[in-house]
């Protein structure tokens, strides 16, 4: 689950999550994250590290 804003700044950044999630199959995330209007690199850290581990905890809880 990818955080509803940004730790640093607080910018909202879980609305572009699956629109990144899908564009960076076929493109570089430097542009994709260009073309979203994502150009603080705290927020740009956010996306780029972020790793989807929702399905591999929850047959545990």
């Amino acid at each position: 689950m990818i955080p509803v804003r940004c730790f640093t700044c607080g910018k909202v950044i879980s609305e572009v999550w699956d629109v990144y999630k899908e564009r960076i199959k076929h493109e570089e995330p430097r542009k994709v994250l260009d073309d979203l209007g994502i150009t603080r690199y705290c927020c740009r850290r956010m996306l780029l590290t972020h790793e989807e581990l929702i399905n591999d905890i929850a047959p545990y809880g």
